[in-house]
């Protein structure tokens, strides 16, 4: 059974910074494009970043140069950290793997989701 395991969400000051993790079991992280959504009250669920399989991250606009998206292959995890954090940041963050191949195009995964709240 795939699990995607999120942490290191909680409550974090304004202008402080955050360190999220996602661990991934029965899959190998290395063939899947990985990403973190965001999903605040009342609001769709929305990217944050990605990183491809070649390892190019991407990032939305309201997060672009206050976040890095990075993984470790070898310990199939990936990490998100934001700096200078906004109340605006206050969301579930999930966890997505993607199946980066043809032989696995098809393969969705979701972590159960991180809150994150900033406020001081």
């Amino acid at each position: 059974q795939v699990q995607l395991v999120e942490s290191g969400g909680g409550l974090v000051h304004p202008g402080g910074s955050l360190r999220l993790s996602c661990t991934a079991s029965n899959i190998a992280t290395g063939i899947y494009t990985m990403a973190w959504y965001r999903q605040a009250p009342g609001k769709q669920r929305e990217l944050v970043a990605l990183m491809t399989v070649g390892g190019t991250p991407s990032y939305d606009d309201s997060v672009k140069g206050r976040c890095t998206i990075s993984r470790d292959n070898a310990k199939n995890t990936v990490y998100l950290e934001m700096n200078s954090v906004k109340p605006e940041d206050t969301a579930v963050y999930y966890c997505n793997g993607k199946g980066a191949y043809p032989w696995n195009r098809g393969d969705d995964y979701w972590g159960q989701g991180t809150q994150v709240i900033v406020s001081s």
